[in-house]
Formats: structure tokens, sequence, C-alpha cells
């Protein structure tokens, strides 16, 4: 195995997405997530790339469109009231099948906010965000070994779905600092780009556009988008499974939420409580198929978020009926310690009866 790097998550995306092949990078300053720009400013003129920060969000996300209409691989990256001036631009790459990764490191909000550890942006980020019927996959490491893994992968699915992907870390993660593994890109085989606006050098012209005025062209537009975020449905999910084979109480929880919830656990199961841990990696397409297994062997699911409540909606709307949920949330950037957590599977353990 490879030696060992200490690696803050900021620094950990940055050179994730540079191995990856990221040529371009185009972004505006915001707290917590600054270093990956300050980062990117070194290392995209040492390996031949473009640096760029934008006179706003919503530049730098339409500085990326331009950059992978032409064929570059480019990425921006922000913080929550930062991604909501993007949104345009991610609803124009999504219509134009354009490959981009977008990297959120969330802070407390709404409005502005504040600069500490936050997961509101769920809603934002499995929902579109932007106008218009479409999505985009989204990925929630929970490790800066994650964060570096999932950031070289989102490269790739952007380009073999041609669409955009988003990376939704939050300010701890994106600040604490882990022992990882520095690798290179695997070898992969990806479609070719025969869709980008490189000159046309002898052949037909192309043309990439969002603006549809025939309503059955929309139509048929949607309807393809929709076609391909099926087969994501079948292909993308991915999730993590803690002790959740005999466990009658499971902790459903994301990103940093999940680490909380993980030293929860296992104090839990210290104590004699069988309890699990369910954590979803992709929060869009959401795991519901592995999800509803879980909820077949246990009896009551305990979702735990950094806000006041939105992963949740999605974990009822894949376990229906099967099995009793409660909730427990965070908001603002408070941040919760595993004894807090613990403390309510046991106030739980005792009122269920489990």
């Amino acid at each position: 195995m490879s030696d060992k790097v200490l690696m803050k998550g900021t620094d950990a995306i940055a050179e994730a997405a540079v191995r990856a092949g990221c040529r371009c990078y185009f972004g505006y300053p915001i707290t917590p997530q600054n270093e990956i720009p300050e980062y990117m400013a070194k290392r995209m003129p040492e390996v031949g790339g473009v640096f760029l920060q934008g006179e706003s969000e919503i530049a730098s996300i339409n500085m990326v469109h331009g950059a992978v209409a032409a064929g570059a691989r480019a990425m921006t990256s922000s913080s929550s009231p930062g991604i909501s001036l993007k949104q345009e631009g991610l609803s124009f790459l999504a219509t134009q099948e354009l490959p981009a990764v977008v990297v959120n490191i969330m802070r407390g909000g709404p409005g502005l906010g504040n600069i500490a550890p936050n997961q509101g942006d769920y809603y934002q980020a499995t929902r579109g965000g932007g106008h218009g019927d479409y999505r985009m996959p989204v990925f929630a490491p929970g490790s800066i070994q994650e964060l570096y893994d999932l950031t070289m992968d989102a490269f790739d699915i952007a380009d073999k779905y041609r669409s955009p992907v988003l990376i939704l870390g939050d300010g701890m993660l994106g600040q604490m600092m882990e022992p990882i593994v520095i690798h290179d890109r695997p070898n992969v085989e990806l479609p070719p780009k025969d869709y980008i606006l490189d000159g046309a050098k002898g052949r037909p012209g192309r043309v990439l556009k969002s603006l549809i005025l025939n309503v059955r062209g929309m139509e048929e537009q949607n309807w393809k988008l929709k076609r391909k975020y099926d087969l994501m449905k079948q292909e993308l999910p991915l999730y993590d499974e803690y002790m959740t084979e005999d466990a009658k109480l499971v902790v459903v929880a994301y990103g940093t939420a999940a680490r909380i919830a993980k030293g929860a656990v296992k104090r839990a199961r210290a104590g004699g409580l069988q309890v699990g841990l369910f954590r979803p990696v992709t929060l869009w397409p959401f795991p519901d198929n592995a999800l509803i297994e879980v909820a077949k062997k246990t009896k009551l699911f305990l979702v735990f978020e950094m806000s006041t409540g939105q992963m949740i909606d999605d974990v009822k709307l894949a376990i229906g009926n099967r099995t009793e949920c409660e909730f427990y949330g965070r908001p603002g950037g408070v941040v919760a310690a595993p004894q807090e957590i613990q403390r309510i599977i046991d106030r739980l353990w005792l009122q269920k009866e489990l």
C-alpha cells in the first residue's frame, strides 16, 4: 500500500481534481471552502491548466460552462449561498448535457448564515436546485479519503453521463485533516466527446443550446433526460452499513453527521443495545433499495441530520410503512457530540420497548 499523507479536506478535493485531469478551475471566494481555489491557484499552472477567480459565482459557473463545452475537464466550488448563485448555470449544463464537477462545502444558513458546518443544502442539492426538470448525481463523502476518491470518480461519472456532478461536504469535513492514500485516476473507458465545440475543421458544425422554443422538442429533451436519470438510479447508488445485521434500531445519517452517529452507535453497542448505522453515500440517486432491505429486519429508524430535517423525506419515501421512523436534528451550524446522539438512542430504546 502507498504511504499515507496528512491532508486537509479541501486540499484533498483539489488534488484529486488535478489528478483526475481537471485543467480548468473557476471560482469565487467564500468561507469555508477558500482553500480549494487557493490550492488550485498554485496547482493549475504547474500542470498547464487554467485558474481564474471570476468576478462572481455567476461568472464562475458560466466559465465552467464554456470550458466543458470546448472539451476540457473543469470544476468550480463554493459554499451554500454561493451555490445558490450557480443554480441557473447548473440548469443550463444539465439540459445541454455537459459534464462538470461542482463542490459545495456547506455552511450554516439560510441567508448568509455563518461559517459553521451544516447540512441545510440537502434539498437544494438533491432536487436539482435550479429551474426546470433536471437532477444530477450528488456524492456525500464521510471522510477525507472519500472526499479524494469521490472527487476523482465524479469527473468520470460526469463524462460518462454527460451531466454535472455535485460533491456535498461541510465546513467540518472541509477543514479537518486525516491521513489518506494519494493515487492517480484508474484507466476508465469513457464515451468520446463527439459534442464539443472545438472548431469544425472540415466536419459539420455543432450547436449546444438550452433554448428550445418548439414545445415538442423541449418535451422530448425532458424525456431524454428522464431516461438518463432512470439509468443513473440503477447504476449509481452507493451506501455504507455498520452493524446493521442484527440491529433493532438503525441510525440513518450522511457526511459529518454519520461520523458523529457512528460514535454513538459504538457507545450504544458497548452498553448492550443492538444499534446500527446506514450511511447514504449518494444522496441522489438515493439508495432506496438498500434501505428497504434494512427496513425488513429492523424495528426503528432514527434519522440524524445537521438540519431541521430534509433527508428524512427520502428515507420515508423509501421505506413507506415498513418501519417506524424518528428524527433528531441540530441546525444552524451546531455540531452534536456522539454522547448527545447516544442519549436520544437510549430514550427511544426505552420508549419503543425495543
